[in-house]
């Protein structure tokens, strides 16, 4: 049997080389001791909490939000932090100072106006509609019966004058009656022609008398009577005021009953107009408070009345109350159910005032945005007091000669409160 030895295999990481690899790991170890040395702890290169909070925007662009420094992508302008963008401190909560540009307000169309001291004076406009007056309406009621005969007032609508004729009626008992009256003058002269004291017969003419006025009969009437001696077929019934015909329920050969109404006489010299005051202005209005109307009829006219009675049941639908007017109408121009503008006047003082487009009202406060110069608005917290057409009283918060945003101030309302959120972001 031979013996053949068998070659070890030859070895592939010879002594040289694990000493090399032992220097490398040495150098590689020493190297990264020496990093962390030169550069510290890992904790003190993290960035800092505050710095990474940092936002900057643009002056003029307020929707261009950047977490660096740099320029805006609109205006080219250099961004700032929101701190500063929102132009300082406000006086009013969720809203910032703003800085706009000459150039930026002309574009937008931005317009001040001056606070001025004035007369002031509160005015409310509402609609309302012209109503008969219900003190000036007069029923013509019938207290004999009879048969109408003829008729003078013969349709709605016709004016008619203090004892101008309306009809005349035939009726068996106001025939009787002035039987009866001149049967007690007749008594009265025999009474006096035969000797007996003065005042004989009296009682029973003044009874007599006395029944032909409770029956309406009209005063000419009785007059005639006595000075013809002899009772008429027919008498006639006088308008009891100057007036028009509002409403007729009779013609010729109408059989009238005790009670009957056959004509309703109006006086239209004065008119109400009644109209709707809502609920918040309610405390401001008084009777013999002042009061235009505007009618489309007269396009170039207001007639002037006032206020005489408040309404004091709210109607609960509209949330409002009637308020009745007073307007003389000598003319007959005012007709009832024509419908127009009122407006209420409140009486005047001095105080204060600015256009009422200067103020955007939120709800809970009312805001305007002062003028400071150089660009720069500042909104400012006011309380109000009357309004007058387009002008408003300003009671706190401004003084005379300030400036405030009378056009385009939503447009600076809302950018305010856009910087006012930024500038909350900037400060967590």
């Amino acid at each position: 049997m031979n013996d053949t030895k068998i070659p070890a295999p030859a070895r592939r990481f010879g002594a040289g080389s694990l000493v090399a690899v032992l220097l490398f790991g040495l150098a590689v170890g020493g190297g990264a001791a020496y990093l962390v040395a030169r550069k510290g702890p890992a904790h003190v290169h993290a960035a800092d909490p505050a710095e990474a909070r940092t936002r900057f925007t643009c002056p003029m662009h307020a929707t261009i939000v950047s977490d660096h420094p740099g320029d805006c992508p609109i205006c080219g302008m250099p961004l700032v932090k929101v701190g500063e963008a929102a132009g300082g401190a406000s006086p009013v909560d969720g809203l910032a100072n703003v800085q706009i540009d000459p150039q930026r307000q002309q574009l937008i169309g931005l317009r001040t106006a001056e606070v001025t001291r004035g007369p002031v004076g509160a005015t409310w406009r509402t609609v309302g509609k012209v109503a008969v007056d219900e003190a000036n309406v007069h029923h013509v009621n019938i207290k004999v019966g009879g048969f109408v005969d003829t008729v003078y007032a013969d349709y709605v609508g016709k004016p008619v004058k203090r004892g101008e004729p309306l009809f005349s009626i035939y009726s068996p008992d106001l025939l009787s009656v002035q039987q009866e009256y001149l049967l007690a003058l007749r008594t009265r002269k025999a009474l006096a022609e035969g000797g007996v004291a003065t005042g004989a017969g009296d009682d029973l003419v003044d009874s007599a008398r006395e029944r032909l006025s409770l029956w309406d009969i009209p005063e000419s009437e009785v007059k005639r009577l006595e000075e013809t001696g002899k009772p008429t077929k027919n008498l006639t019934m006088v308008s009891p005021m100057t007036g028009v015909v509002t409403k007729k329920d009779i013609v010729m050969g109408h059989r009238l009953n005790e009670g009957d109404m056959p004509y309703e006489i109006t006086d239209l010299s004065e008119v109400w107009v009644l109209a709707d005051a809502y609920e918040t202005d309610l405390a401001r209005i008084r009777p013999g408070m002042r009061a235009r109307l505007a009618l489309q009829a007269f396009p170039n006219r207001t007639f002037q009345g006032k206020v005489i009675f408040l309404d004091p049941i709210l109607d609960p639908k509209t949330r409002t109350a009637k308020v009745r007017l007073e307007f003389a109408n000598p003319k007959g121009e005012l007709r009832p159910e024509m419908f127009g503008e009122v407006t209420l006047e409140a009486e005047r003082r001095e105080g204060l005032r600015i256009p009422a487009d200067a103020v955007i009202d939120s709800g809970s406060k009312k805001v305007v945005f002062l003028a400071l110069g150089e660009g720069k608005f500042q909104p400012r917290e006011i309380q109000v007091g009357s309004v007058n057409g387009d002008q408003v009283e300003v009671r706190a918060g401004l003084e005379a000669g300030d400036k405030v945003v009378t056009r385009a101030n939503f447009l600076v309302d809302s950018e305010s409160r856009l910087r006012a959120s930024l500038a909350a972001m900037g400060g967590k």
